[in-house]
């Protein structure tokens, strides 16, 4: 996992999993998505950032979908892949997010291989898949928070 670090991470809520001996093998990030943002912003704050589509929903600045946050910066050590942490990291990301922001959507950009995980926490996958440079093929996710209804 790399230590890059993103203009609003003392913004963002962290998570991480640790092992009885304090090694770090999973981690995640969650930040509200400003209410004049889609959400296209760059992967990190270095000069060679791939940045992330929009989000194409968010675009026009739908109040219903507001507060909305982004998942980002999800890693898990090889080793320890495919034993619930990514899904325990997801769960307590998403309560924190509607405890702090009152968030009432969710979105994230997924890695194809991490699809079935994010879909099991009911993770929802649109758009046409795309490339983010030195990490693989993507598709964007997005998720209403439980007990949200969009068609009020």
């Amino acid at each position: 996992m790399g230590a890059e670090r993103l203009d609003d991470d003392d913004q963002a809520i962290h998570a991480w999993w640790e092992t009885n001996d304090g090694k770090v093998v999973a981690v995640g990030r969650i930040h509200r998505i400003p209410d004049d943002s889609d959400g296209g912003q760059a992967d990190h704050a270095g000069p060679d950032a791939v940045v992330c589509p929009a989000f194409t929903p968010l675009i026009g600045g739908d109040d219903e979908m507001r507060p909305a946050v982004q998942i980002r910066q999800m890693g898990t050590v090889l080793e320890w892949r495919r034993q619930g942490l990514a899904s325990g990291l997801v769960v307590a990301l998403e309560a924190a997010a509607v405890s702090h922001w009152a968030a009432k959507t969710g979105w994230l950009q997924a890695r194809i291989e991490a699809i079935p995980m994010y879909e099991s926490e009911g993770w929802v996958q649109f758009g046409e898949e795309y490339d983010v440079k030195g990490i693989g093929p993507h598709y964007s996710m997005w998720k209403i928070f439980s007990g949200e209804d969009l068609d009020d």
